[in-house]
């Protein structure tokens, strides 16, 4: 199993994740910042690069540290031809199975296979193939599309995201890549990380620092984009698109405040945010507030905001602080 820890793990933590994910057989990341990051640290267990490399000088680097590389296009193995290495590298042949993203189509996977196999520096092929709708209709399609161009190939193969894991099992081939599915977010539109089992490693949590009393007819604030219909109150949340939180999500995305759900009201701002409080008794300057996590899923969230949890997870700014919480 490849851990899938790109993008700093998902706005997790590239070394938090890693730790978190010790039983794995190694970790998935898309550059060299992320895998170097993760030797320094002194993590001896293969690390993937999913996009492979773009420079000659690149693969010096790929052998040096023992990396797993993932090649997708002709260009890529001429470069490696012409390039003198000490050492071997692991490879990873991906083919476009439908996609249509990265990856050798039938006109040209054999040349890239048969270049592979022919260089002294490649100690091993594995066949990969990307799935684009695992989540809704399906990878039957492109299982039957890439069985059909590799199939005169013999070598390990690495098909399975998180969806097809968790909905195709037959899919699951010899080495898998699950990635939203370790910070406990669905892939699935309709059925809740909940409902898989899946508990979310990530918290956003805020509090309470302003509460105003509105009048039928005031509205809230820039552009004026909610108006209130009878007397309500809202709390003003120290939290904004500027810490992460998505700037389009509209009035009635919901929200936590002291551990019961409400409701955003207004736009977003940079820094604040505003949610209504009128029938939360107890909610008062200094209340905790989940914008997403445990109790909330980000895939509500995302779905209220019309994104996807990715989106919200890997978003979160720098100056956002982060605990850990064991």
């Amino acid at each position: 199993m490849w851990a899938v820890v790109k993008a700093n793990a998902y706005g997790h933590g590239l070394l938090r994740a890693a730790m978190a994910f010790g039983g794995a057989d190694g970790y998935a990341v898309l550059d060299f910042a992320e895998a170097l990051q993760l030797r320094s640290a002194g993590v001896a267990k293969p690390v993937l690069m999913l996009e492979g490399v773009f420079e000659p000088e690149d693969f010096s680097l790929v052998a040096r540290h023992k990396l797993t590389l993932v090649f997708h296009s002709l260009e890529q193995i001429e470069m490696l031809q012409k390039t003198p290495l000490d050492g071997a590298i692991d490879a990873y042949l991906k083919v476009n199975s439908g996609m249509n993203r990265l990856g050798f189509t039938m006109d040209n996977v054999r040349v890239a296979w048969n270049a592979l196999k022919e260089q002294s520096a490649i100690r091993s092929v594995t066949l990969m193939t990307h799935f684009a709708d695992a989540e809704g209709a399906g990878v039957a399609a492109q299982v039957d599309w890439f069985d059909k161009i590799v199939q005169s190939f013999e070598g390990p193969r690495s098909l399975a995201n998180s969806a097809a894991l968790l909905r195709f099992p037959e899919a699951r081939a010899d080495w898998v890549r699950p990635g939203l599915m370790l910070y406990g977010c669905s892939p699935f539109e309709r059925q809740s990380a909940e409902a898989l089992g899946l508990r979310p490693a990530m918290t956003l949590t805020s509090r309470l620092i302003g509460v105003q009393n509105l009048t039928p007819g005031e509205r809230v604030g820039y552009g004026f984009t909610f108006e209130a219909s009878a007397e309500m109150t809202i709390g003003i949340v120290a939290c904004g698109y500027a810490d992460g939180y998505p700037r389009h999500a509209p009035s009635g995305t919901p929200v936590l405040v002291g551990g019961q759900r409400t409701r955003t009201v207004g736009r977003v701002s940079m820094d604040m945010l505003c949610v209504d409080i009128s029938d939360l008794a107890e909610a008062y300057i200094g209340s905790p507030v989940t914008l997403w996590g445990e109790g909330l899923s980000a895939d509500e969230v995302a779905a209220a905001a019309g994104t996807v949890s990715y989106e919200l997870l890997t978003g979160l700014a720098a100056r956002v602080p982060v605990v850990d919480v064991a």
